[in-house]
Protein backbone atom coordinates (compact mmCIF):
# COMPACT_ATOMS: atom_id res chain seq x y z
CA UNK A 1 0.00 0.00 0.00
CA UNK A 2 1.53 3.54 -1.25
CA UNK A 3 0.15 7.00 -0.92
CA UNK A 4 0.38 7.82 -4.92
CA UNK A 5 1.64 5.46 -7.42
CA UNK A 6 2.58 7.56 -11.29
CA UNK A 7 2.28 5.93 -14.17
CA UNK A 8 5.10 6.77 -16.54
CA UNK A 9 8.24 8.08 -16.12
CA UNK A 10 7.92 11.27 -18.95
CA UNK A 11 7.49 14.40 -18.56
CA UNK A 12 4.25 15.03 -16.76
CA UNK A 13 4.83 12.14 -14.94
CA UNK A 14 8.07 12.99 -13.20
CA UNK A 15 7.02 16.90 -12.77
CA UNK A 16 4.11 15.23 -11.35
CA UNK A 17 5.71 13.56 -8.53
CA UNK A 18 8.06 16.45 -7.65
CA UNK A 19 5.19 18.20 -6.98
CA UNK A 20 2.78 15.62 -5.22
CA UNK A 21 6.24 14.08 -2.91
CA UNK A 22 5.57 15.23 0.90
CA UNK A 23 7.76 14.52 3.75
CA UNK A 24 4.54 12.69 4.67
CA UNK A 25 3.49 10.20 1.61
CA UNK A 26 5.34 7.78 -1.04
CA UNK A 27 5.22 8.29 -4.39
CA UNK A 28 6.18 6.04 -6.63
CA UNK A 29 6.33 6.29 -10.10
CA UNK A 30 6.21 2.92 -12.42
CA UNK A 31 8.22 2.69 -16.01
CA UNK A 32 8.26 0.35 -18.52
CA UNK A 33 11.44 1.76 -20.02
CA UNK A 34 14.99 1.04 -18.37
CA UNK A 35 15.41 4.71 -17.69
CA UNK A 36 13.15 7.61 -17.22
CA UNK A 37 12.29 10.56 -19.76
CA UNK A 38 13.49 8.79 -22.84
CA UNK A 39 11.45 10.37 -25.13
CA UNK A 40 12.45 13.60 -23.85
CA UNK A 41 16.03 12.78 -24.84
CA UNK A 42 14.96 13.03 -28.73
CA UNK A 43 13.21 16.02 -28.44
CA UNK A 44 14.55 19.51 -30.14
CA UNK A 45 16.95 17.07 -31.79
CA UNK A 46 18.55 16.23 -28.67
CA UNK A 47 18.82 19.72 -27.66
CA UNK A 48 15.22 19.67 -26.10
CA UNK A 49 13.33 22.79 -27.45
CA UNK A 50 11.15 23.08 -23.67
CA UNK A 51 9.27 26.04 -23.72
CA UNK A 52 8.44 29.24 -25.99
CA UNK A 53 7.52 32.86 -25.83
CA UNK A 54 4.39 32.41 -27.38
CA UNK A 55 1.30 31.11 -26.76
CA UNK A 56 -2.08 31.58 -27.62
CA UNK A 57 -4.74 29.11 -28.72
CA UNK A 58 -3.91 29.31 -32.42
CA UNK A 59 -1.32 26.99 -31.35
CA UNK A 60 -2.89 24.36 -30.20
CA UNK A 61 -5.76 22.11 -31.47
CA UNK A 62 -8.64 20.62 -29.42
CA UNK A 63 -12.42 19.91 -29.35
CA UNK A 64 -12.40 21.46 -26.09
CA UNK A 65 -10.33 24.53 -27.25
CA UNK A 66 -11.79 27.12 -24.92
CA UNK A 67 -10.43 24.97 -22.03
CA UNK A 68 -7.26 24.60 -24.03
CA UNK A 69 -7.51 28.49 -23.69
CA UNK A 70 -7.26 28.26 -19.98
CA UNK A 71 -4.80 25.96 -19.43
CA UNK A 72 -2.11 27.77 -21.17
CA UNK A 73 -2.93 30.85 -19.23
CA UNK A 74 -0.38 33.67 -18.53
CA UNK A 75 -0.23 32.73 -14.85
CA UNK A 76 0.33 28.79 -15.57
CA UNK A 77 3.17 29.77 -18.16
CA UNK A 78 4.79 32.21 -15.20
CA UNK A 79 4.58 29.07 -13.21
CA UNK A 80 6.40 26.99 -15.82
CA UNK A 81 9.04 29.26 -16.38
CA UNK A 82 9.49 29.77 -12.95
CA UNK A 83 9.57 25.66 -11.64
CA UNK A 84 12.47 25.68 -14.15
CA UNK A 85 14.30 28.90 -12.76
CA UNK A 86 13.99 27.00 -9.50
CA UNK A 87 15.89 23.80 -10.63
CA UNK A 88 19.02 26.18 -12.03
CA UNK A 89 18.20 25.69 -15.83
CA UNK A 90 19.16 29.01 -18.05
CA UNK A 91 17.50 29.08 -21.15
CA UNK A 92 18.93 29.64 -24.46
CA UNK A 93 16.14 31.35 -26.79
CA UNK A 94 16.27 31.25 -30.25
CA UNK A 95 13.24 32.48 -32.87
CA UNK A 96 11.04 32.35 -29.54
CA UNK A 97 12.19 28.81 -28.71
CA UNK A 98 13.78 28.04 -25.14
CA UNK A 99 16.66 25.45 -25.12
CA UNK A 100 18.55 24.39 -22.00
CA UNK A 101 22.08 27.04 -22.27
CA UNK A 102 23.78 23.53 -22.59
CA UNK A 103 21.86 22.91 -25.93
CA UNK A 104 21.59 19.15 -24.49
CA UNK A 105 18.21 17.55 -23.86
CA UNK A 106 20.16 15.93 -21.13
CA UNK A 107 20.43 18.77 -18.87
CA UNK A 108 16.75 18.84 -18.62
CA UNK A 109 16.54 14.80 -17.79
CA UNK A 110 19.18 15.69 -15.22
CA UNK A 111 18.14 18.08 -13.28
CA UNK A 112 14.22 16.60 -13.25
CA UNK A 113 15.14 13.34 -12.59
CA UNK A 114 17.59 14.96 -9.69
CA UNK A 115 15.02 16.45 -8.29
CA UNK A 116 12.42 13.97 -8.14
CA UNK A 117 15.49 11.72 -5.96
CA UNK A 118 16.09 14.26 -3.79
CA UNK A 119 12.68 14.87 -2.94
CA UNK A 120 12.30 11.08 -2.10
CA UNK A 121 10.55 9.54 -4.83
CA UNK A 122 11.01 6.09 -5.98
CA UNK A 123 11.56 5.60 -9.22
CA UNK A 124 11.11 1.90 -10.25
CA UNK A 125 12.54 1.19 -13.44
CA UNK A 126 11.12 -2.12 -16.31
CA UNK A 127 7.48 -2.14 -14.39
CA UNK A 128 5.23 -2.99 -16.77
CA UNK A 129 1.54 -2.10 -16.04
CA UNK A 130 -0.67 -5.19 -17.36
CA UNK A 131 -3.93 -3.47 -15.87
CA UNK A 132 -5.84 -0.58 -13.65
CA UNK A 133 -9.06 -0.62 -12.14
CA UNK A 134 -10.88 0.64 -8.66
CA UNK A 135 -11.64 -1.47 -5.65
CA UNK A 136 -13.15 -0.56 -2.24
CA UNK A 137 -12.22 3.08 -3.09
CA UNK A 138 -7.96 2.06 -3.64
CA UNK A 139 -6.57 1.81 -7.35
CA UNK A 140 -5.20 -1.29 -7.82
CA UNK A 141 -2.24 -1.54 -10.24
CA UNK A 142 -1.10 -4.72 -11.33
CA UNK A 143 2.65 -4.38 -12.36
CA UNK A 144 4.52 -7.25 -13.35
CA UNK A 145 1.98 -9.66 -12.07
CA UNK A 146 1.85 -7.89 -8.75
CA UNK A 147 -0.60 -6.38 -7.45
CA UNK A 148 -0.08 -2.33 -5.95
CA UNK A 149 -2.30 -0.64 -4.04
CA UNK A 150 -2.32 3.82 -3.63
CA UNK A 151 -5.22 6.45 -2.72
CA UNK A 152 -4.00 8.54 -5.80
CA UNK A 153 -3.48 7.65 -9.15
CA UNK A 154 -1.78 9.45 -12.26
CA UNK A 155 -1.77 7.89 -15.53
CA UNK A 156 1.34 9.70 -17.34
CA UNK A 157 1.83 7.17 -20.06
CA UNK A 158 2.16 9.21 -23.05
CA UNK A 159 0.41 8.76 -26.48
CA UNK A 160 0.85 6.39 -29.23
CA UNK A 161 3.72 8.77 -30.74
CA UNK A 162 7.07 6.89 -31.29
CA UNK A 163 6.01 4.11 -29.55
CA UNK A 164 9.96 2.65 -29.40
CA UNK A 165 9.99 5.25 -26.31
CA UNK A 166 6.94 2.69 -24.98
CA UNK A 167 4.11 4.92 -25.66
CA UNK A 168 1.91 2.50 -27.20
CA UNK A 169 -1.48 3.93 -26.25
CA UNK A 170 -1.90 1.57 -23.37
CA UNK A 171 -3.18 4.76 -20.69
CA UNK A 172 -6.12 4.96 -23.54
CA UNK A 173 -7.32 1.43 -22.39
CA UNK A 174 -6.32 2.37 -19.07
CA UNK A 175 -8.83 5.42 -19.30
CA UNK A 176 -11.61 3.96 -20.74
CA UNK A 177 -11.68 1.38 -17.65
CA UNK A 178 -12.82 4.40 -15.71
CA UNK A 179 -15.37 4.88 -18.42
CA UNK A 180 -13.32 8.35 -19.83
CA UNK A 181 -14.61 8.95 -23.61
CA UNK A 182 -11.13 8.65 -26.29
CA UNK A 183 -11.33 11.49 -29.14
CA UNK A 184 -10.00 9.46 -31.81
CA UNK A 185 -6.23 9.40 -31.91
CA UNK A 186 -4.35 9.71 -34.87
CA UNK A 187 -0.44 10.73 -35.64
CA UNK A 188 0.35 14.85 -35.58
CA UNK A 189 3.53 16.46 -36.06
CA UNK A 190 4.19 14.37 -38.96
CA UNK A 191 5.02 13.59 -42.41
CA UNK A 192 2.60 13.75 -45.37
CA UNK A 193 2.35 11.34 -48.29
CA UNK A 194 1.88 12.80 -51.76
CA UNK A 195 1.31 11.25 -55.36
CA UNK A 196 3.25 14.36 -56.83
CA UNK A 197 4.89 12.68 -60.05
CA UNK A 198 8.47 13.82 -59.67
CA UNK A 199 9.14 13.11 -55.71
CA UNK A 200 12.06 10.80 -56.93
CA UNK A 201 13.32 14.11 -58.78
CA UNK A 202 12.85 16.66 -55.76
CA UNK A 203 13.80 14.07 -53.18
CA UNK A 204 16.92 15.58 -50.53
CA UNK A 205 16.07 19.28 -51.79
CA UNK A 206 15.51 21.91 -48.58
CA UNK A 207 14.04 24.85 -49.10
CA UNK A 208 12.58 28.14 -47.31
CA UNK A 209 8.86 27.86 -48.45
CA UNK A 210 5.19 29.36 -47.91
CA UNK A 211 2.73 26.37 -47.56
CA UNK A 212 -0.79 26.82 -47.60
CA UNK A 213 -2.96 23.90 -47.00
CA UNK A 214 -6.05 23.26 -49.12
CA UNK A 215 -9.32 20.75 -47.69
CA UNK A 216 -11.52 20.19 -50.95
CA UNK A 217 -10.39 23.01 -52.67
CA UNK A 218 -11.45 25.48 -50.11
CA UNK A 219 -8.26 27.13 -47.94
CA UNK A 220 -7.80 26.03 -44.43
CA UNK A 221 -4.17 27.50 -42.82
CA UNK A 222 -1.08 28.62 -43.78
CA UNK A 223 2.78 27.99 -42.24
CA UNK A 224 6.02 29.11 -43.35
CA UNK A 225 10.00 27.69 -42.64
CA UNK A 226 11.99 25.22 -44.17
CA UNK A 227 10.29 22.20 -45.95
CA UNK A 228 12.25 19.42 -46.70
CA UNK A 229 11.40 17.16 -49.85
CA UNK A 230 11.20 13.92 -49.99
CA UNK A 231 10.51 10.47 -52.17
CA UNK A 232 7.11 10.10 -50.06
CA UNK A 233 5.99 14.07 -49.85
CA UNK A 234 6.86 16.70 -47.73
CA UNK A 235 8.50 16.65 -44.32
CA UNK A 236 9.81 20.07 -41.92
CA UNK A 237 8.06 21.95 -39.30
CA UNK A 238 6.11 23.80 -41.72
CA UNK A 239 4.82 20.28 -43.03
CA UNK A 240 3.71 19.18 -39.53
CA UNK A 241 2.14 22.11 -38.48
CA UNK A 242 -0.34 21.54 -40.68
CA UNK A 243 -0.37 17.57 -40.45
CA UNK A 244 -3.05 17.79 -37.86
CA UNK A 245 -5.89 18.67 -40.31
CA UNK A 246 -4.61 16.17 -42.86
CA UNK A 247 -4.88 13.00 -40.44
CA UNK A 248 -8.22 14.15 -38.90
CA UNK A 249 -9.89 14.59 -41.95
CA UNK A 250 -8.18 12.41 -44.99
CA UNK A 251 -10.81 9.71 -44.92
CA UNK A 252 -13.49 12.47 -45.60
CA UNK A 253 -11.47 15.45 -47.43
CA UNK A 254 -9.06 15.84 -50.51
CA UNK A 255 -6.30 18.27 -49.64
CA UNK A 256 -3.88 19.47 -52.02
CA UNK A 257 -0.88 22.03 -50.56
CA UNK A 258 0.36 24.80 -52.73
CA UNK A 259 3.78 25.48 -52.11
CA UNK A 260 6.09 29.13 -52.48
CA UNK A 261 9.20 28.69 -53.48
CA UNK A 262 10.02 32.12 -53.68
CA UNK A 263 8.85 33.52 -50.47
CA UNK A 264 11.45 36.44 -50.75
CA UNK A 265 9.22 38.20 -53.38
CA UNK A 266 6.22 39.96 -51.07
CA UNK A 267 5.04 41.81 -54.53
CA UNK A 268 2.98 40.71 -57.76
CA UNK A 269 5.69 37.77 -59.18
CA UNK A 270 4.84 38.71 -62.45
CA UNK A 271 6.00 42.05 -62.44
CA UNK A 272 8.61 41.48 -60.45
CA UNK A 273 10.41 38.32 -63.11
CA UNK A 274 9.53 40.97 -65.38
CA UNK A 275 12.07 43.57 -64.23
CA UNK A 276 14.46 40.59 -63.27
CA UNK A 277 14.92 39.36 -66.63
CA UNK A 278 15.12 42.80 -67.83
CA UNK A 279 18.18 43.07 -65.36
CA UNK A 280 19.30 39.79 -66.73
CA UNK A 281 18.77 39.57 -70.05
CA UNK A 282 21.46 37.85 -71.42
CA UNK A 283 20.31 34.28 -69.56
CA UNK A 284 18.25 31.73 -70.61
CA UNK A 285 15.49 30.62 -68.22
CA UNK A 286 17.12 28.06 -66.91
CA UNK A 287 20.04 30.21 -65.94
CA UNK A 288 17.91 33.25 -64.74
CA UNK A 289 16.35 30.95 -62.25
CA UNK A 290 19.51 29.41 -60.92
CA UNK A 291 19.99 33.14 -59.00
CA UNK A 292 17.48 31.65 -56.45
CA UNK A 293 16.44 28.20 -56.89
CA UNK A 294 17.82 25.03 -56.33
CA UNK A 295 18.66 23.28 -59.60
CA UNK A 296 16.90 20.31 -58.68
CA UNK A 297 13.64 22.18 -58.15
CA UNK A 298 14.57 23.86 -61.72
CA UNK A 299 14.23 21.38 -63.55
CA UNK A 300 10.92 20.00 -61.40
CA UNK A 301 9.24 23.62 -62.10
CA UNK A 302 9.76 23.84 -65.78
CA UNK A 303 8.99 20.22 -66.51
CA UNK A 304 5.37 21.13 -64.78
CA UNK A 305 5.40 24.70 -66.84
CA UNK A 306 5.95 22.53 -70.11
CA UNK A 307 8.51 24.93 -70.91
CA UNK A 308 12.03 24.59 -71.96
CA UNK A 309 15.20 25.95 -70.23
CA UNK A 310 17.02 26.93 -73.09
CA UNK A 311 14.56 29.49 -73.95
CA UNK A 312 14.59 33.27 -72.96
CA UNK A 313 12.01 34.65 -70.48
CA UNK A 314 11.11 37.48 -72.73
CA UNK A 315 10.81 35.35 -75.73
CA UNK A 316 7.56 33.42 -73.86
CA UNK A 317 3.79 34.29 -74.41
CA UNK A 318 2.48 36.03 -71.76
CA UNK A 319 -0.08 32.38 -70.93
CA UNK A 320 3.32 30.45 -70.36
CA UNK A 321 4.60 33.17 -68.19
CA UNK A 322 1.38 33.38 -66.09
CA UNK A 323 1.91 29.26 -65.43
CA UNK A 324 5.92 29.78 -64.37
CA UNK A 325 5.12 32.32 -62.31
CA UNK A 326 2.29 30.50 -60.44
CA UNK A 327 4.25 27.52 -60.00
CA UNK A 328 6.96 29.42 -58.61
CA UNK A 329 4.79 31.48 -56.68
CA UNK A 330 2.13 28.15 -55.47
CA UNK A 331 3.31 24.65 -56.93
CA UNK A 332 -0.21 22.54 -55.88
CA UNK A 333 0.45 19.14 -54.78
CA UNK A 334 -2.38 16.47 -53.78
CA UNK A 335 -1.74 15.07 -50.48
CA UNK A 336 -2.80 12.02 -50.34
CA UNK A 337 -1.56 10.50 -46.50
CA UNK A 338 0.42 10.87 -43.81
CA UNK A 339 3.46 8.78 -42.23
CA UNK A 340 2.14 6.14 -39.09
CA UNK A 341 2.68 6.50 -35.59
CA UNK A 342 6.09 5.57 -35.36
CA UNK A 343 7.15 8.90 -37.19
CA UNK A 344 4.95 10.85 -35.43
CA UNK A 345 6.16 13.27 -32.79
CA UNK A 346 2.45 13.54 -30.90
CA UNK A 347 -1.02 12.58 -31.44
CA UNK A 348 -3.73 14.37 -31.89
CA UNK A 349 -6.77 13.39 -29.83
CA UNK A 350 -7.09 11.81 -26.72
CA UNK A 351 -9.16 12.32 -22.95
CA UNK A 352 -11.64 14.80 -23.48
CA UNK A 353 -10.48 18.15 -21.83
CA UNK A 354 -14.26 18.31 -20.47
CA UNK A 355 -13.37 15.43 -18.38
CA UNK A 356 -10.83 16.71 -16.31
CA UNK A 357 -10.88 19.39 -13.99
CA UNK A 358 -8.40 22.00 -15.85
CA UNK A 359 -7.02 23.30 -12.16
CA UNK A 360 -5.62 20.17 -10.98
CA UNK A 361 -6.02 17.59 -14.16
CA UNK A 362 -8.00 15.43 -11.71
CA UNK A 363 -10.79 13.30 -13.59
CA UNK A 364 -14.05 14.27 -12.70
CA UNK A 365 -15.13 10.85 -13.06
CA UNK A 366 -13.09 8.95 -10.36
CA UNK A 367 -11.93 11.12 -7.49
CA UNK A 368 -8.42 10.90 -7.17
CA UNK A 369 -7.36 9.49 -10.34
CA UNK A 370 -5.27 12.55 -12.31
CA UNK A 371 -4.86 12.81 -15.87
CA UNK A 372 -1.50 14.33 -17.53
CA UNK A 373 0.44 15.03 -20.57
CA UNK A 374 0.11 13.19 -24.30
CA UNK A 375 -3.17 11.56 -23.28
CA UNK A 376 -5.23 14.69 -22.99
CA UNK A 377 -7.14 15.78 -26.41
CA UNK A 378 -4.53 18.97 -26.20
CA UNK A 379 -1.90 18.90 -29.05
CA UNK A 380 0.03 21.90 -30.10
CA UNK A 381 2.58 22.96 -33.14
CA UNK A 382 6.42 22.43 -32.81
CA UNK A 383 7.66 24.75 -30.67
CA UNK A 384 8.01 23.53 -27.15
CA UNK A 385 3.93 23.51 -26.91
CA UNK A 386 3.49 19.86 -26.31
CA UNK A 387 6.13 19.79 -23.68
CA UNK A 388 4.46 22.91 -21.54
CA UNK A 389 1.27 21.05 -21.45
CA UNK A 390 3.27 18.14 -19.69
CA UNK A 391 4.90 20.92 -17.53
CA UNK A 392 1.72 22.12 -16.56
CA UNK A 393 -0.22 19.18 -16.17
CA UNK A 394 2.63 17.80 -14.03
CA UNK A 395 3.33 20.21 -11.52
CA UNK A 396 -1.14 21.29 -11.44
CA UNK A 397 -1.80 17.78 -10.76
CA UNK A 398 1.23 17.11 -8.40
CA UNK A 399 0.45 19.99 -6.38
CA UNK A 400 -3.14 18.97 -6.11
CA UNK A 401 -1.94 15.68 -4.79
CA UNK A 402 0.96 17.08 -2.11
CA UNK A 403 -1.73 19.60 -0.65
CA UNK A 404 -3.78 16.49 0.53
CA UNK A 405 -0.70 15.41 2.29
CA UNK A 406 0.16 19.45 3.60
CA UNK A 407 -3.42 19.41 5.25
CA UNK A 408 -3.01 15.97 6.89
Amino acid sequence: MCDVIIIGAGASGIVSSIFAKKSNNKVIVLERNDKSLKKLLMTGNGRCNYMNDEYNIKKYHSEDIDIVDKIISSNNIEMVKDFFDSLGVIPKIKNGYYYPYSNQAVTIKNVLEEEALNKGVEIRYNSLVEDVYKENDKFVVICNGKKLVCDNLVIATGSRAYPVTGSDGVGYKFLTNFNHAIVEVVPSLVQLTSDFKYLKNWDGVRSDVVLELFEDDKYIATESGEVQLTNYGISGICTFNLSHYVTRGINNHKYTMSINFVPFIDTLITPWMDNYSKKNSDKNIYNLLEGFLNTKLIDIILKVSNIDGNRYYNDLENDEKLVLCKNLKGLKINIIGHKSFDSAQICSGGVKLSEIDYNTFESKLVNNLYITGELLDMNGNCGGYNLTTCWISGILSGKSIGDKYDKS
